[in-house]
């Protein structure tokens, strides 16, 4: 009887891999990392040349009107025509409102939706990372990216206001005004945007649908309040309208609790009653909070 021939031995290859020796970071260290990793990658560092052509794109385009209005305010200035910027810094975000949805729309799906589409979300949770550092992580990275984005111009036109001649302190309190109003844009923005993006995989989908969103949701909006306000006459009924529009809800923010010139057809109402707009926006930020980590929670690993 003839024996079976023997099975091949099997063969371990060095390929060069090292084990790790270094520091194990804590569950703050590791969502801090995850913060940074996902900042980097909104704006595509790190990744292929293509993965730039938006975002950074986008930051021209917001940077350009800028620096126009500058030189613009600058030459006024020298000529005596004018005694204050061109635009006011708390309409920039408004009036270049197209940019920043296009930015929300391409940013919030590469944050999310990629990590759903190749399950790459047990990776990160087999650290010591909790689902809700991720949430934190991600809405934390998103929301510094639009801040950025919008306060950038803004410091470029507190720049040229100064070369322009006017007066610092002025300028300064505006700017500040701005960027406070910037900081509520990037909140609700961010978190409306991850929102939609964390319901599918695909990143086109998040895409258009975030854009669509915001578009129509401006649109609608504006759209109305210039109807009920201009051809109804009711500006009190076109102002509450502002709810309804992410854009226009914060715009009506910065209008009440500044006193500053509306970007809307009709600003918020006068007086105690538009206290709802600041609330109501704090109100989004929670609820988009507890959307995604509600979100997250039904996950399956």
């Amino acid at each position: 009887m003839t024996q079976p021939e023997a099975s091949p031995a099997g063969v371990i290859h060095n390929i060069g891999y090292r084990a790790y020796d270094g520091e194990r970071l804590p569950r703050r260290g590791v969502a801090l990392a995850l913060y940074s990793h996902t900042l980097r990658g909104v704006f595509g560092l790190g990744r292929a040349a293509r993965s730039k052509v938006v975002p950074f794109g986008m930051v021209a385009v917001m940077l350009v009107p800028a620096i126009v209005l500058s030189v613009v305010s600058v030459v006024m200035a020298g000529q005596g025509m004018i005694a204050e910027p061109v635009l006011p810094y708390t309409r920039y975000a408004m009036v270049t409102q197209a940019a920043v949805a296009i930015f929300v729309a391409v940013a919030a799906p590469q944050a999310v939706s990629l990590d759903l589409r190749f399950h790459t979300l047990p990776l990160y949770l087999s650290r010591p990372l909790e689902r809700v550092d991720y949430v934190r992580a991600k809405l934390a990275a998103l929301a510094t990216a639009v801040f950025l984005l919008l306060a950038a111009p803004l410091l470029v036109m507190y720049l040229g206001a100064l070369a322009a001649g006017f007066d610092a302190g002025t300028q300064t309190v505006e700017l500040l005004q701005a960027l406070a109003g910037a900081v509520l844009f990037a909140a609700v923005l961010s978190g409306i945007g991850l929102v939609i993006a964390s319901l599918t995989a695909r990143r086109g989908f998040g895409v258009a649908a975030i854009m669509t969103v915001l578009a129509l949701s401006y649109a609608v909006v504006t759209s109305m309040q210039a109807l009920v306000g201009f051809e109804a006459g009711d500006m009190t009924t076109a102002g509450w309208i502002g709810l309804f529009s992410p854009m226009t809800l914060v715009d009506g923010v910065q209008v009440w609790a500044f006193g500053v010139e509306t970007s809307s057809p009709a600003g918020p109402p006068e007086g105690v009653a538009g206290a709802a707009f600041p609330v109501v926006t704090l109100g989004v930020v929670a609820l988009t909070y507890l959307a995604l980590s509600a979100r997250y929670r039904k996950v399956r690993l």
